[in-house]
């Protein structure tokens, strides 16, 4: 063997093997990472979004069948406007209220867990005073959108055609928007709102309808 041939091979055994190249994306040989990561809700995230959705929800729900109710019995605008206002403030509050239990009953029960040796039971829990004025504040935002619409400058079953129509828009709303923060299809959401909403309004319309007659 030539003193360049040892003097070759030599320099291949200290050199080791060659670096390997990452191919481009894309290009043969190249790996799909697949699709990025879904970032999910956190818990505490998720507590926010249904204090405010059921706020937002509860007082459309609930003034639009007040407020529709009472116009099937009667169609006075004053009325209207106190049935409508009372059933805002009474709601807000009521909603309030319930969620300040509802989220400290939870909160007392995991701290039980925590006490037993779970200890991340309180991690993404909404302190009370938060959920009750979330939903407090969502309950009035939505709660004004009917019956502002049943307050309009129409007269006779216009006003009722108008709540029923502001309704149904705030719904899609509020449905849409609670599924797109929860990452949950928007489709099911917003009929399951519509769908709700309807029927209470219609049902209240028809029982308001039966006491107006009746009396």
């Amino acid at each position: 063997m030539s003193a360049l041939s040892t003097h070759l091979l030599d320099r291949d055994r200290t050199a080791g093997p060659a670096p390997r190249r990452t191919p481009e994306p894309g290009a043969p040989g190249s790996v799909d990472p697949g699709p990025a990561a879904v970032v999910l809700p956190t818990a505490e995230r998720l507590n926010w979004l249904r204090a405010g959705v059921l706020g937002a929800n509860d007082g459309i729900v609930s003034v639009a069948a007040t407020v529709v109710g009472v116009a099937g019995a009667a169609t006075g605008l004053a009325t209207l406007a106190v049935a409508g206002v009372a059933a805002l403030v009474a709601g807000a509050l009521s909603m309030a209220a319930g969620e300040y239990v509802s989220v400290s009953s939870q909160r007392d029960a995991e701290k039980v867990l925590r006490a037993h040796g779970v200890r991340d039971a309180e991690e993404g829990l909404t302190n009370p005073w938060h959920a009750a004025l979330a939903s407090l504040v969502a309950f009035v935002v939505g709660g004004v959108v009917p019956l502002l619409a049943m307050l309009g400058p129409w007269g006779g079953e216009a006003r009722v055609v108008a709540t029923f129509a502001a309704v149904v828009v705030a719904l899609v709303v509020t449905g849409t928007v609670s599924a797109r923060l929860g990452g949950a299809p928007a489709g099911r959401a917003v009929v399951r709102n519509v769908v709700g909403g309807s029927v209470a309004m219609a049902i209240t319309y028809g029982v308001g309808s039966l006491v107006g007659l009746a009396v």
